[in-house]
């Protein structure tokens, strides 16, 4: 087993340097906080059918099961004394999520908007894996759980932020005025603070944050790499990622298995919250999206107050029983919104989605990152990623039948379909170990400090 021998100890950071590292997390959740609410009622907008929904939005998944990984891979054999390791890519990614930010509520017609979702998606998934590998770059173990939750915070902020703009600009300036066909103003301002909080936050963490040096053996790897010709550097990151999933710990095939229901029953919501809104409530679509940003709102400031909350719980009860706990809590929450009739009440259960978002995007993160070797961190984050955009995958490909045949079409049985993929996920999600995981990044890292 090749072992890396490194004299280069990881010194602990300060709040503030791990404060500064992670603010770009909130360019690209303000992002992907628009696709979560935004970007269905665009659709609807633009006259898509509801169960369409579902492989409307397969431009997620595939883009994320296909660049995250091959981001990662390139990433791990990247070194520029001026750019770093992973900055330059999250670097372009933000620049081509900002431009498709920009252009998005000027779509003409349902393709274009469709186009720009592959693009934009692109983007955030360019920006998102290196960053998730940089926060394991910088920190020793002892600090994992902290960058991971402040990334979770970060999460919901960028979120919280979005959904404010887009309830601002529909009722408080009163834009929400529909026309068939087209996209309302008020979707217009929310996606153009978006473009630029997408750039400047994470220019902020370019500029804060300085990586660590590969070691002698890492950069007697990316040497290698760099001789390659193009045709074997093109062919060199599917042939690790192929090579790294056989290898790796048994560990993450159990994460894998819990973020199968989990993934899945979160992209059921997101599609399905706003048709929800307009059968329970009845609201239009404008309504609907508004009331779906009101929920966002709740839950992701349920999880920016959470997030850090959960470092010293974690470290108390461990990881796997948190983390099946917020799962739990999650579940409960998609079984009651269907059954609250009342605008204001039903944002209470988002309280406990709110802790559920803050362990899914900040636990699994830190267990993984503890146990995998420092030399491939980016291509197993990319991994990781590909666990989750591969359940999203399946979603877009069979949930429309399942909507249209088995659920009767009907938006709330798609919520509390959702609730039961969030239940059986918190059962498998007490099935993780890492006391048995560790053992291999100990074998995997023998010399290594940190």
């Amino acid at each position: 087993m090749n072992k890396i021998l490194s004299s280069i100890k990881k010194p602990n950071l300060s709040f503030w340097q791990i404060f500064n590292m992670n603010v770009g997390f909130l360019g690209i959740q303000f992002s992907f906080g628009l696709q979560q609410t935004a970007i269905n009622p665009i659709f609807l907008y633009l006259g898509a059918a509801e169960d369409l929904l579902p492989i409307l939005n397969i431009a997620g998944p595939i883009t994320g099961l296909i660049v995250q990984p091959i981001i990662g891979a390139i990433s791990d054999k990247t070194w520029s004394p001026k750019f770093g390791r992973r900055k330059p890519f999250f670097l372009i990614g933000a620049v081509l999520g900002s431009l498709c930010l920009f252009a998005f509520p000027f779509s003409p017609a349902l393709w274009v908007a469709v186009s720009l979702l592959w693009i934009l998606d692109i983007g955030n998934n360019m920006a998102m894996e290196p960053y998730r590998a940089l926060v394991g770059d910088k920190l020793p173990k002892t600090q994992l759980s902290l960058g991971y939750q402040m990334q979770s915070l970060f999460v919901g902020a960028g979120t919280v932020i979005a959904m404010i703009s887009i309830i601002y600009f529909q009722d408080i300036l009163g834009l929400a005025e529909e026309v068939a066909g087209s996209i309302p103003l008020w979707l217009y301002y929310s996606f153009f603070i978006g473009a630029v909080l997408s750039i400047t936050t994470i220019l902020w963490s370019v500029y804060k944050t300085k990586e660590i040096p590969p070691s002698p053996e890492e950069m007697e790897e990316i040497e290698g790499f760099r001789k390659l010709t193009f045709a074997e550097k093109f062919k060199e990151p599917f042939i690790e990622i192929a090579s790294t999933v056989k290898t790796m710990p048994k560990f993450m095939w159990k994460v894998a298995g819990v973020y199968l229901f989990q993934w899945y029953a979160l992209f059921v919501y997101w599609q399905f919250n706003v048709p929800m809104f307009r059968d329970t409530l009845n609201f239009s679509i404008g309504e609907a999206a508004s009331q779906s940003a009101k929920m966002s709102l709740t839950y992701n400031s349920a999880t920016i107050l959470v997030a850090l909350v959960l470092v010293p719980l974690t470290l108390k009860y461990g990881g796997r029983k948190i983390y099946a706990a917020s799962l739990f809590g999650t579940a409960l929450a998609m079984f009651l919104i269907p059954y609250i009739a009342d605008a204001n009440l039903v944002l209470a259960p988002m309280i406990l989605f709110g802790i559920g978002w803050a362990a899914m995007m900040g636990i699994p993160y830190t267990m993984v990152s503890k146990i995998v070797p420092q030399r491939k961190r980016g291509i197993y984050m990319g991994i990781l990623n590909m666990m989750i955009v591969i359940p999203m995958a399946i979603e877009t490909v069979t949930f429309g039948p399942i909507y249209k045949y088995l659920l009767g079409d009907n938006a709330i049985n798609a919520i509390l379909f959702a609730g039961v993929f969030f239940l059986i996920s918190a059962f498998l999600a007490l099935r993780l170990t890492p006391k048995q995981a560790q053992e291999v990044y100990d074998i995997e890292n023998e010399g290594v400090v940190e």
